[in-house]
C-alpha cells in the first residue's frame, strides 16, 4: 500500500527525493536521440531473452492447440462452432493469419510476433516511466521488464500464446489512459480481453485514472465505446451465443477450486517462487521504498493488484498466468529505484541479469520429454494413415495433430474439454459429467457421422483413461482394435479399415 499523506521520503536514509519535474519537456530532437540510443538495446535484449523460443518447434500444448485451430479455420471451420476453445478469438485469428501468409508447417512467424510483442511491451513501459520519472527511469523500466520476462518455466515464458500477445495490449491501455486518450484506452482493454479474458483486469487501473482525472461524462462514454465496440464486433464475427458461452459462461466446472486443491496450490507456490527469483533485483527496493515514500504510483499498485486477482481467477495457477504480473512489477521497480541511490539501480540490474541468465540456460539446455513423446506418436500415426484420414488423440497434447499433419476427428482437441481434466485435476471432478455442457452428444455425433481412422489413447494411466469414460470405452470396444503401443499410448485402428 502507499503511505498515508503524513509519511515523508526524507525520513528514509539514502533516498533521493524526486520532487516535481520542473525542467522543460525535451524537444523532438532530444526525444529522437533518446529512442535512437535505447531502441537498439531493447531490441537486442528482446532477441536474447526470446532465444530459447526458437530451440524447439513448439513449447506448450497451448501453442499446439492454436496451431490446430488455425488449420481447422483454414479448412473452413467456424470459431465457436466447429472450432472451439475456452479462449477469445484474437490469438486464434492471429495464428490463422500467420498460417495464411507463411504456411502452417512452422511456428517461426508466431515466435517472431511474440518477440515483437515483448519488445512493444517494453517500449510502452519505457514511455510510461519516462513521462513520470525521467529518462533514467524509462531505461530502467524497459530493461528490467525484458530481464524478468523469462522468469518462469520456459514452457510458460517462451511459448507464443495468449498471455504474451495480451501484454502489449494491457501496457497500451495504461499508456493511453496516462495521456487521457480514453477511446484508445478502451480499445486497448478490449484487445487485452480478446487476447485472453483476464486481460480485461487492466480496466481497474484505467478506470482509476479516469476517475482521478475528473471522469467527465464524455470521457466515460469514449472509454465505454472503445471497450464495447471491439468486443461486440468479435461476437458478431463469430457467433454471439457461442462467443458468450466459450469465453464467459461455459467454464464453471473448470474454474472450480474443488478437486486437487493441494496439487494446484503447490503449483501456484512454485510458480510464485520462480517469479520472485526472477524479480530478485526488483522486490527489495519496492518493499523498502514504495511502502514509505509517496511516488504517485497508486494506479500501478492497482494494476498489480488487478493482475494478481486475474492470476488467482480460475484457481489453477499455471505459470503462464504469472506473465501478467511482470509489466506492473517492472514499473514499480523503476519507481522505487529512481528514489534510491543510483548504485542500487546497478545492483538491481545485475541481479535481474544474473537471474535472467539462469532462466535462459534452463530454456536452452533442458530436455522436452513430452514433446519427444508427442513427436514419436505423431510419426507412428502418420505412417499408418493418409493425409486426409481423420484421427483422434485422446490426451492432453493437441500439438500431436499438428505434428502428425492429420485432421482431428472432433472439434474437442483435448480430453480435458470432455472430462474437465484440463487444469491438471486428478481428483473427483474428472469424468463425463464434468465435461463442457453439451459436449458429449456432439462428440458422439461426430464419431458416428465420420469415425476416425485411428484413435490413440494417450491417457497413460491418468484419470481420463477410457476405462473411466464409459462413452469412449463403448466406441473403442465396438469399432476399434488395438494394434500398437508407443511409450504407453495405445493405437487403435478402425475395424475393417
Amino acid at each position: 500500500m502507499l503511505a498515508p499523506p503524513s509519511a515523508s521520503p526524507r525520513s528514509v536514509p539514502g533516498l533521493r527525493v524526486p520532487g516535481p519535474r520542473t525542467e522543460p519537456a525535451p524537444g523532438r530532437g532530444a526525444r529522437a536521440a533518446y529512442w535512437a540510443r535505447l531502441l537498439p538495446l531493447l531490441a537486442a535484449l528482446a532477441c536474447a531473452t526470446r532465444l530459447p523460443s526458437f530451440r524447439w518447434p513448439l513449447w506448450s500444448p497451448d501453442e499446439g492447440y492454436l496451431a490446430v485451430q488455425a488449420r481447422m479455420l483454414a479448412d473452413g471451420g467456424e470459431l465457436y462452432e466447429t472450432v472451439v476453445d475456452r479462449k477469445p478469438p484474437l490469438v486464434p485469428w492471429l495464428y490463422a493469419g500467420a498460417f495464411t501468409l507463411f504456411g502452417d508447417d512452422s511456428l517461426l512467424p508466431l515466435k517472431l510476433l511474440a518477440l515483437a510483442a515483448q519488445l512493444l511491451t517494453a517500449v510502452l513501459l519505457v514511455s510510461l516511466a519516462r513521462r513520470r520519472w525521467g529518462d533514467g527511469a524509462g531505461r530502467t523500466a524497459g530493461v528490467l521488464y525484458l530481464l524478468i520476462s523469462v522468469g518462469l518455466n520456459p514452457e510458460d515464458a517462451q511459448a507464443a500464446t495468449f498471455e504474451v500477445f495480451m501484454l502489449p495490449c494491457t501496457a497500451a491501455a495504461m499508456w493511453c489512459a496516462d495521456r487521457r486518450r480514453w477511446g484508445a484506452a478502451g480499445a486497448a482493454v478490449a484487445c487485452a480481453f480478446l487476447a485472453k479474458q483476464t486481460g480485461g483486469a487492466v480496466l481497474l487501473p484505467v478506470g482509476w485514472l479516469l476517475w482521478r482525472g475528473g471522469a467527465a461524462r464524455r470521457d466515460t462514454g469514449r472509454l465505454a465505446c472503445g471497450l464495447g465496440l471491439p468486443v461486440l464486433a468479435a461476437a458478431l464475427l463469430t457467433t454471439p451465443t457461442g462467443f458468450l458461452f466459450w469465453t464467459v459462461t461455459g467454464s464453471g466446472a473448470y474454474a472450480s477450486f474443488t478437486g486437487s486443491e493441494l496439487h494446484v496450490l503447490v503449483r501456484g507456490l512454485i510458480n510464485a517462487a520462480l517469479l520472485a527469483a526472477a524479480c530478485a533485483g526488483i522486490l527489495p527496493p519496492v518493499v523498502r521504498v514504495l511502502r514509505i515514500a509517496r511516488t504517485g504510483a497508486a494506479e500501478l499498485w492497482l494494476w498489480l493488484a488487478s493482475s494478481v486477482a486475474a492470476v488467482l481467477l480460475g484457481f489453477h495457477f499455471f505459470g503462464h498466468y504469472y506473465l501478467q504480473l511482470m509489466p506492473p512489477l517492472a514499473l514499480l521497480g523503476a519507481a522505487a529505484l529512481q528514489i534510491l541511490p543510483r548504485e542500487r539501480t546497478v545492483r538491481a540490474l545485475v541481479a535481474s541479469g544474473c537471474a535472467c541468465a539462469v532462466f535462459l540456460a534452463w530454456g536452452l539446455l533442458a530436455p522436452r520429454p513430452e514433446l519427444a513423446h508427442a513427436t514419436r506418436l505423431a510419426q507412428a500415426v502418420r505412417a499408418d494413415t493418409g493425409p486426409r484420414d481423420r484421427v483422434l488423440f485422446w490426451g492432453m497434447h493437441p500439438e500431436t495433430y499438428w505434428l502428425a499433419d492429420r485432421p482431428p476427428a472432433s472439434r474437442y482437441l483435448t480430453a480435458g474439454l470432455l472430462t474437465n481434466y484440463s487444469g491438471g485435476r486428478d481428483g473427483p471432478q474428472v469424468g463425463e459429467k464434468y465435461a463442457v455442457e453439451g459436449a458429449w452428444p456432439v462428440f458422439r455425433r461426430e464419431m458416428r457421422r465420420d469415425p476416425p481412422a485411428v484413435v490413440v489413447d494417450d491417457s497413460r494411466g491418468k484419470p481420463f483413461a477410457p476405462d473411466r469414460v464409459p462413452s469412449l470405452r463403448r466406441i473403442l470396444s465396438v469399432g476399434y482394435a488395438p494394434v500398437a503401443r508407443v511409450e504407453g499410448a495405445v493405437v487403435y485402428v478402425r475395424v475393417g479399415r
